[in-house]
């Protein structure tokens, strides 16, 4: 499939994982897939980073009990396993070997505080925009001789599948927020 393709499939793929609001009067001029990959994880980054932060440090224990949410992960621990995603992730993307915590989705235990999980959230975005830097048209569609799965062997489908988990789990810090009458910031 020619490179073209690749990307028009990509675009449409990232447009339906979220809708996009417009953030900068200019919008800054795209001229590689690096940059078109960045672009949605910096839009993820802002969503999900400013939802983690709006709820209050004594809420970050909370998990819904009402209803099938048996052995849900608590509002902190969303926030630890999308964290040690984006991680893990970045990790294969620039070939390095992702750490037992970041393999297994769960963050390292150390990393218990709000302030603390916010700083590992933070840095797992640092690291996820690293990778995306390093992806090109040369090596997107290169099968890597390491990945987390067999159906999932390239760079770009990594970097694809770091921002759409992200999204999913940023629908379900929204509920989380709401459930708490907390209105997400994306929303006000």
């Amino acid at each position: 499939m020619k490179l073209s393709h690749w990307l028009l499939a990509l675009s449409l793929l990232l447009v339906g994982s979220g809708t996009a609001r417009p953030q900068f009067n200019k919008p800054t001029p795209i001229r590689t897939v690096g940059q078109a990959l960045d672009f949605w994880v910096t839009n993820t980054e802002n969503r999900v980073v400013s939802a983690a932060d709006a709820m209050p440090a004594e809420k970050y224990s909370f998990a819904p009990t009402a209803g099938e949410f048996t052995g849900v992960r608590t509002f902190a621990q969303q926030i630890k396993h999308l964290a040690a995603n984006n991680y893990r992730m970045a990790a294969y993307i620039l070939n390095q070997t992702p750490t037992p915590e970041q393999e297994s989705e769960v963050g390292p235990d150390t990393v218990q505080s709000k302030a603390q999980i916010l700083d590992y959230l933070k840095g797992s975005f640092t690291a996820l925009h690293r990778a995306v830097a390093a992806i090109n048209e040369g090596n997107m569609l290169e099968p890597m001789a390491a990945s987390p799965s067999p159906a999932q062997k390239t760079r770009l489908q990594l970097a694809v599948d770091a921002v759409a988990h992200s999204n999913d789990h940023y629908g379900q810090m929204v509920e989380y927020l709401r459930m708490n009458g907390i209105v997400p910031p994306a929303s006000r």
